[in-house]
């Protein structure tokens, strides 16, 4: 009798597919510059979003420098700490974490985890990229043009985006509006990409059932980015055409600087809704890429079979379609109808339930496993303990009674960086450590991941669970100075001292991150084949790390879903996609069982 996964019916592959006519690079410039391997554009991707993303680490700091020690730092003006605000979070939430995991992870992992050679369309693919280093570095330039960078918040309401008096109202918020509408395209052409590869290039016998929750996360969130970054686009659009032709889509009849203004009839919470039917489908473009990457780390790592997968499956595809229609509860506080407070806020506690079964799903795939502490488990761990934490705090904001007091304090910011900002980056590095062997052949320095994961974890908590009570306290956010504030106590002036202080040593410890995987990629141990033991296919290249094609003469042909550990009767503690069922070596020899 064969072996046969949860849910799974059938070992007979489906017909064979075609596939992708690969262009082989002919010099140093099209292998690495122009190329149009997946693997090497997901690099580009990589180090490009990082690299900005350290821009953005920088400017942290420097706002938490004006926070904890005001008055202490004379370069730092109010209007540059708004505009080091905005250019942060938007740096953040899209430059660095959509980009790092739809650009860099979905390139590298999706033709290797359902069999392809390629992406469907590679061209495409490498256009791709380089439209999103030209997003990248026209907001680069809008710091270098007169007035600096906009101060609009990263949220970039109008009218104060784009009236004078606001930081960066004049070109800064114009290359911000263009670099997005750039982002977008560019993303565009990528995401089309991992869509109809998912759909259409898939190797005989990976049918959607049998591909790795990591390909998963990533094909859903690529589909809500597709239907949710038009309105980000479209918002830009407008809104470029309000500041630079006059038209008055988001500006309303108004009064600035004494001056009556040419615009009249726009509405600037249409803006809102625009960009919030994006912003909250973007928590879930990244989340689910996350959650997907996670589920697959725990499960190598405690060398257990995923709990529930069709369940896992399913709540993803419904956290996707829900997070579409909870977007307003970002604007309790703009004067909306209380029904409308009570639809969103219904529709936001209801999401929560398919993120609940995921965490639950987590646990109980850890629930006696063989559970090995390595450093890219470590990193799940954080991420399960610290988005569940932040997603408690989070029902606490969906309610419109609690939002109402807590919506412009310390306690969104808290709230949003653990969710949005501190477990990402878990997966993030959790993800880099694991497939780190992958991609170089070598191994890194395990001292030093411990090392950077303590830090990191620990650091993060002291870091954000002090601004939470900050928030509670009343403490605004995005405020240059409090002043002599008298609701807010003098405890809380040291409380942010010690926030400061702690936030620059957490971000200095990412140089051990960085020195590991510089030294290991020349003086680390030589990785070997599949050091993990894992089953998914992309272990199971011909040549490793992987070359161009990913697979060598033939395409691989999958028997069974990616999760086959500890199965019973099989002498190893896994079993490997695409081992056939006669080459299986059972406790009674090789093929004794048909597994």
């Amino acid at each position: 009798m064969a072996y046969v996964a949860p849910g799974e019916t059938s070992l007979v592959p489906p017909a064979e597919v075609a596939e992708v006519d690969l262009y082989h690079a002919k010099s140093w410039i099209t292998k690495y510059v122009f190329s149009q391997d997946a693997k090497v554009i997901a690099i580009q991707y990589a180090f490009t979003a990082i690299a900005i993303g350290l821009v953005a680490l920088v400017l942290s700091w420097l706002m938490r420098l004006q926070l904890g020690f005001p008055d202490t730092f004379s370069i730092i003006e109010p209007s540059q700490y708004y505009q080091f605000i905005t250019m942060h979070g938007m740096i953040m939430v899209i430059y660095l974490l959509t980009a790092l995991f739809l650009g860099g992870f979905g390139n590298y992992l999706i033709p290797l985890m359902v069999g392809a050679r390629d992406m469907v369309f590679p061209f495409v693919n490498m256009v791709s990229y380089w439209v999103y280093l030209l997003a990248v570095l026209v907001l680069i330039a809008s710091f270098f043009v007169p007035g600096g960078p906009t101060g609009a918040g990263w949220t970039l309401y109008p009218p104060q985006s784009i009236t004078a008096g606001t930081p960066g109202s004049e070109g800064g918020i114009v290359l911000m509006l263009v670099s997005l509408a750039l982002f977008i395209v560019g993303f565009t052409m990528g995401g089309l990409n991992y869509v109809v590869t998912v759909l259409q290039a898939r190797t005989r016998g990976m049918s959607l059932m049998r591909m790795p929750l990591t390909v998963w996360g990533i094909f859903i969130a690529t589909i809500l980015a597709l239907l949710a970054f038009p309105a980000l686009f479209v918002g830009a659009v407008m809104m470029t055409l309000d500041k630079l032709l006059g038209t008055s889509f988001f500006m309303p009849a108004m009064i600035s600087l004494g001056e009556q203004l040419e615009y009249d009839g726009g509405n600037p919470l249409l803006f809102q809704h625009l960009f919030w039917f994006f912003g909250h489908p973007e928590v879930y473009i990244v989340a689910l890429p996350a959650f997907g990457i996670v589920s697959d780390l725990i499960s190598v790592h405690a060398r257990r079979n995923i709990f529930g997968y069709r369940m896992m499956v399913w709540a993803l595809v419904a956290i996707g379609a829900l997070s579409f229609i909870v977007w307003a509860h970002h604007m309790y506080v703009s004067g909306m109808n209380p029904w409308f407070g009570f639809f969103f806020a219904t529709t936001t506690l209801i999401i929560a339930i398919p993120t609940a079964l995921k965490v639950y799903n987590w646990t109980l795939t850890l629930w006696k496993g063989n559970i090995q502490l390595t450093v890219p488990m470590l990193f799940a761990i954080g991420f399960i303990v610290t988005f569940l934490n932040g997603g408690i705090t989070g029902l606490f904001l969906g309610n419109v009674v609690v939002d109402v007091p807590l919506s412009d304090t310390m306690f969104v910011v808290a709230h949003f960086h653990m969710v949005m900002g501190v477990a990402p980056l878990m997966v993030i590095f959790g993800a880099i450590y694991h497939w780190y062997p992958l991609i170089t052949g070598r191994m890194y320095d395990e001292a030093l991941g411990q090392i950077h994961f303590w830090v990191t974890f620990v650091g993060a908590y002291t870091i954000f669970l002090p601004i939470h009570y900050l928030g509670f306290l009343g403490v605004p956010r995005r405020y240059f100075e409090m002043g002599d504030t008298s609701f807010i106590p003098e405890s809380a002036a040291t409380l942010n001292a010690f926030v400061t202080v702690v936030a620059l040593i957490v971000g200095f410890a990412q140089l051990v991150f960085f020195y590991n995987m510089a030294r290991s990629y020349t003086k680390g141990k030589i990785a070997g084949r599949n050091p993990w033991k894992a089953n998914s296919l992309e272990w199971q290249t011909e040549e490793f790390p992987p070359g161009h094609g990913n697979f060598g003469a033939t395409l691989p042909l999958v028997y069974r879903w990616p999760y086959s550990y500890g199965v019973p009767g099989v002498a190893e503690d896994y079993l490997p996609q695409n081992v056939p069922p006669d080459e299986v070596v059972t406790d009674e020899g090789p093929g004794a069982s048909g597994a």
